[in-house]
C-alpha cells in the first residue's frame, strides 16, 4: 500500500510545475536578451548625442567666426 497518495493526483501538478519552470526559464532568457538590446540602443543613443553636440558646436564656431571676420573687416586699420 502506497503512503504517498495516488499518482493520478500528483502527476498533473508535477507537469504544471514543469511548465511553470520552463516558462520562467524562457522569460529569464527573453529579459536577458532584451536587456542586451537596450544596452546596445543606449550606446547608440550616446554616440548619436555626441555627434549632435559636435554638429551644434561646429555651427556655433562658424557663426562666431563669421561675426569676428565681419568685425575685423569693418575695423579701421
Amino acid at each position: 500500500m502506497a503512503t504517498g497518495g495516488s499518482r493520478y493526483l500528483k502527476e498533473p501538478f508535477a507537469a504544471h510545475e514543469e511548465r511553470l519552470q520552463a516558462t520562467d526559464r524562457i522569460m529569464e532568457l527573453q529579459f536577458a536578451h532584451l536587456e542586451r538590446r537596450l544596452e546596445k540602443i543606449e550606446g547608440l543613443i550616446e554616440r548619436l548625442e555626441k555627434r549632435l553636440w559636435l554638429s551644434v558646436y561646429g555651427v556655433v564656431a562658424v557663426i562666431v567666426t563669421q561675426a569676428v571676420l565681419g568685425i575685423l573687416d569693418t575695423a579701421p586699420t
